[in-house]
């Protein structure tokens, strides 16, 4: 008999613990048999699947794509079980990986998880902060929240928020420096910059009376790769910074940030997605995840393909 999903569920504890004794041990296996089924299953395949030494298990490129894939298949037979066991009904329940920017996810994420822990508390919750772009067939994530364009037609999307970027600086580096009148005054000022945009060391603006857009070269001695540090550096009087306002909406609501130049304000949108693989049964856990950030960040509901 083809019993494909049980060797996957050995493959998977195999490639989790990266120990065939430690997959024994969860599965009331021996090492032996856990062994003989991962070979199974590369010579079924074709392709070797992890590397075997004496003090672990490193899977290989191919070993990556077929736990991922297998780890996909195997809650989706457990979900399945579970509706049809409940009469139709699911309920989000396993491990729930989730990859986030630092600035959002301190800001935004962060703060949720009690709350989303507590109405869904069959979930496992595994969230990553990074402003790094992650592949997430690579990362096993389930969810990325992204910022910015999105380029891979593969995935799909939903918008959690938008958000107009703004020029902000403290009260006392203003004071200091003086209040730039017009993006021309820049050029006196000490103006943070994003590390990541190194090769854009401007920035746009639109002229208040003809509204044609023009950028002007800023100039700085400090770069950074994320968002609260660059919050923070501003708070703390360092310069100027210009950054998507749902980092600095409290600090200009509290009067510590001041937003300046506004006549001049470009007016682009930084767009906050959660990007998903597609599937045609999203998996509850998934589903409520998105939800619930669309529903604390009040956003649009809609779902679009990447572009």
């Amino acid at each position: 008999m083809d019993n494909r999903a049980g060797e996957m569920e050995v493959f998977v504890a195999a490639a989790e613990l990266r120990s065939f004794s430690a997959a024994g041990r969860r599965l009331k296996l021996s090492p032996s048999a856990v062994s003989k089924l991962v070979t199974r299953i590369e010579d079924r395949l074709g392709t070797r699947l992890v590397v075997r030494s004496t003090r672990m298990l490193q899977l290989t490129p191919e070993g990556d794509v077929y736990l991922e894939r297998a780890q996909r298949i195997l809650a989706e037979i457990a979900e399945t079980e579970l509706v049809v066991a409940g009469g139709g009904r699911t309920v989000p329940r396993g491990r729930l990986r989730v990859s986030a920017s630092v600035g959002f996810g301190v800001r935004h994420v962060v703060p949720l998880v009690p709350g989303f822990l507590a109405r869904y508390p069959e979930v496992e919750l595994d969230l990553s902060l990074t402003d790094g772009i992650i592949d997430l067939i690579e990362e096993r994530a389930d969810i990325a929240i992204r910022s910015g364009p999105l380029r891979d037609s593969s995935l799909k999307a939903r918008k959690i928020l938008e958000s107009r970027r703004v020029v902000v600086a403290s009260p006392a580096y203003l004071e200091r420096h003086g209040v730039p009148a017009t993006p021309d005054d820049l050029a006196r000022h000490n103006c943070l910059q994003f590390n990541f945009r190194r090769s854009l060391d401007e920035w746009p603006f639109r002229d208040p009376v003809t509204e044609a857009t023009y950028s002007r070269a800023i100039f700085g001695n400090f770069e950074v790769n994320n968002g609260p540090t660059m919050r923070r550096l501003c708070l703390d009087g360092l310069g100027l910074a210009r950054m998507g306002r749902f980092h600095v909406e409290s600090d200009i609501d509290a009067g510590a940030l001041v937003p300046v130049l506004e006549p001049f304000n470009a007016g682009d949108i930084e767009l906050i997605h959660a990007v998903f693989a597609g599937h045609e049964h999203l998996a509850a856990r998934i589903r409520a995840f998105i939800d619930y950030l669309v529903e604390s960040a009040g956003a649009d509901r809609g779902v679009a393909s990447e572009a």
